[in-house]
Order: C-alpha cells, then sequence, then structure tokens
C-alpha cells in the first residue's frame, strides 16, 4: 500500500493542512486555523499569543511564529509535537467532515510531503521525520478508537 503524501498540490487531502479553514476551540478561545494555535503556543501567555491569534491568514500566524525576535518559550522543542497533536485532535473532534475523510484514508501512511520542512515533512525525499503526517495517523486511530 502506498502511502498518501499530504502537499499543497494534492486536493485530495487539503483539509488535513494547518493552513485549512478549520477554526478551532482550545483553552478557552477560537483559533481560526491549527496553525494560528499551534505557532501562537510558541509565546502562551505573553501578547504575541494573541498578535498570532488574530492574524489575518495562517501564513501571516506562521510568519509572526518563526520570527525569532519574539521570546520562543524555553521548553519549545520538549512540547511541539505535543502542542502539534493537542491542535490536530480539536480539528478532527471539533469538524465531522474532516474526521470522516480522515478516517477514510483507512491505514494509509500519511506522509506531509515537503521538500521545505524535513521535521514535519519528509524533507522532500522521504528523509524527514514526517512529524505531522505520524500525528495524523495518531490521532487518526485515537478517533477509531476513543478512551472511554
Amino acid at each position: 500500500m502506498h502511502p498518501a503524501l499530504l502537499s499543497r498540490d494534492n486536493d485530495a487531502y487539503r483539509e488535513f493542512s494547518n493552513f485549512a479553514p478549520y477554526p478551532i476551540e482550545l483553552k478557552g478561545k477560537v483559533w481560526p486555523t491549527a496553525e494560528h494555535y499551534f505557532q501562537a503556543q510558541k509565546f502562551p501567555g505573553t501578547e504575541h499569543e494573541e498578535t498570532i491569534r488574530h492574524a489575518s491568514s495562517p501564513m501571516l500566524a506562521a510568519n509572526l511564529g518563526r520570527d525569532r525576535s519574539r521570546p520562543l518559550r524555553p521548553d519549545w522543542e520538549a512540547v511541539k509535537d505535543a502542542i502539534m497533536y493537542e491542535a490536530i485532535l480539536a480539528k478532527f473532534t471539533q469538524h465531522a467532515p474532516v474526521r470522516e475523510l480522515l478516517l477514510a484514508t483507512g491505514d494509509i501512511v500519511l506522509v506531509q510531503h515537503s521538500a521545505s520542512d524535513s521535521y514535519w515533512g519528509d524533507g522532500g525525499n522521504g528523509s524527514g521525520r514526517n512529524r505531522l503526517g505520524q500525528i495524523l495517523c495518531e490521532v487518526r486511530a485515537a478517533l477509531r478508537h476513543p478512551r472511554s
């Protein structure tokens, strides 16, 4: 079974992108996209968190979150995967259509195909860690077998 490559060019799974317009509610606030939430959590409890939450697009939220003139939380490397999982789980539990699309992928390995990202993506050639694809698969499994 071939993996499903998730990329900007693959319309079949564009809903899986963190930039897809599915607002999520977490920590008592509504975030326009999973990307807004993820990037803002680099600066919890600061004005930067709110600036990113109110960004006019997910690309702007990403750029603001990647701006190293902002004080990145010291534990970011230790918590970023858990925060990504939290955002992805919220998106797929709060939006039935994308949840059904994710579940319909069966057991296919999901791969974030990105030449520019070797952590969240596959590095474009399969050498990357593909953490986003792995987290999507973990969320899919959790949705299939929810804890009581």
